[in-house]
């Protein structure tokens, strides 16, 4: 299937990527596709809302953006910023890899290294916009990212059939939101939505489980794109009113599943994508219940081939 630029929008900054069969599962018991957002120009979704997002900023006369990012939302703000002609800022934790950094950077952005952890880099990143230098970029929290992210589920119920559920990996949560507004708007709320997290940055599970949202005391896990300590409110509040599976895995499955998909689709993603992805390789009991299943393939550029060797060596994989 050829990449096709999308066609919403005064001017397109993400791509309509291929919905192809999954290669290299051992189980014949269901239909699995996977739609690889991989092969955005950015390397992951997030460019889906946040190219939407900033192109709405820019229209409302904003002079400048600033991002908070461990990396993906960062290079997306970077891409969008360079390709609408507007300066950016990324906030970056130091848990966030050099060679991130410099990516961020080719595309023309400021980096600045702020925190330990992701919240620490968006207290700064919202520190910029209160003095009034730039309009906010958030990663994963606003109704603008949603409605880009949504436009997954156009996509893939053009290239049909319906899937019974959609895997998605969940961090902050923008993701599943956008899988759950895509799917309300097409009067599709008996499609079930499986979020995966890694075990020690399962914030939405935790939440459901204790059926309020909640903030981790810690991220402690490889899957980096994962490491929001609580999940967007929205993001719960879709938990409380539509079918939505939380599962945890470990960062081995995720890892094993990256490297697998590596030699099955030629891609490289990162942990947390090979989170979504390890259920349907490892033939999850969460999906036994549904004959025909998409998975996310959110992507990730925090990945290079000397990191995944490293991860795979890391957990004996």
């Amino acid at each position: 299937m050829p990449i096709k630029t999308h066609t919403t929008g005064p001017q397109t900054l993400h791509h309509i990527t291929p919905y192809l069969p999954h290669r290299g599962l051992p189980s014949s018991e269901r239909e699995t596709f996977v739609k690889m957002d991989a092969y955005q120009p950015t390397g992951s979704f997030k460019i889906r809302g946040i190219g939407r997002l900033c192109q709405r900023l820019k229209a409302d006369g904003a002079e400048a953006f600033v991002s908070s990012s461990g990396g993906n939302a960062g290079y997306a703000a970077a891409y969008a910023g360079q390709a609408l002609n507007v300066p950016v800022t990324v906030v970056v934790p130091t848990t966030t890899p050099s060679f991130m950094r410099d990516r961020i950077t080719a595309l023309g952005a400021k980096v600045i290294v702020e925190g330990d952890v992701w919240d620490a880099a968006d207290l700064l990143a919202r520190a910029i916009v209160a003095r009034g230098e730039a309009a906010y970029v958030p990663p994963f929290d606003h109704p603008i990212l949603w409605e880009g992210h949504s436009t997954l589920i156009d996509e893939i119920l053009e290239a049909g059939p319906v899937p019974d559920a959609i895997i998605v990996a969940v961090g902050g949560g923008g993701l599943m939101c956008g899988v759950a507004e895509g799917l309300a708007r097409h009067s599709l709320d008996e499609v079930a939505i499986i979020a995966v997290e890694t075990q020690g940055a399962a914030c939405l599970a935790k939440a459901m489980e204790a059926g309020r949202p909640i903030t981790l005391d810690r991220i402690e896990t490889i899957a980096s794109s994962l490491g929001a300590r609580r999940v967007a409110e929205t993001a719960f509040n879709w938990s409380q009113r539509r079918l939505i599976t939380p599962v945890v895995v470990s960062d081995t499955e995720a890892v094993r599943a990256c490297k697998r998909f590596a030699d099955d689709h030629l891609a490289l993603v990162e942990p947390a994508c090979g989170a979504a992805l390890s259920l349907a390789y490892d033939n999850h009991p969460a999906l036994r219940s549904y004959g025909y299943v998409a998975v996310i393939a959110c992507g990730g550029v925090v990945v290079s081939l000397e990191k995944l060797a490293s991860w795979s060596t890391q957990f004996g994989i």
